[in-house]
């Protein structure tokens, strides 16, 4: 499995436009076939920093993700809602499972 974080600084008056555009994101990103798991968590000291938790079948299956229109349309629609810029951060699965790590 292809694990990404994206870290997002939302602009603090923003958060409830941010919050609504990306669970409708989730909500089609879950249907792909290729998405394991799609997450949309907020952090508890501060409203205004979020981590998506993407988690791919395949790397091919994340770029796949960006293609899709949902994703075109939500990264179109909270450009301007960020406090900086989103930061992803790619990992690789070591359990369960997974031995590419030998």
């Amino acid at each position: 499995m292809f694990i990404v974080h994206v870290n997002v600084h939302v602009k603090s008056d923003r958060v409830k436009d941010f919050i609504r555009a990306s669970l409708e994101n989730a909500r089609n990103s879950i249907q792909e076939p290729g998405i394991v798991r799609f997450d949309v968590i907020r952090r508890q000291d501060d409203n205004t920093r979020f981590v998506l938790v993407e988690v791919y079948r395949t790397v091919e299956d994340a770029a796949r993700h960006k293609e899709t229109a949902h994703y075109a349309k939500w990264r179109d629609t909270v450009a301007d809602m960020m406090a900086e810029p989103r930061q992803g951060i790619k990992y690789d699965n070591l359990f369960p499972e997974d031995k590419g790590w030998d």
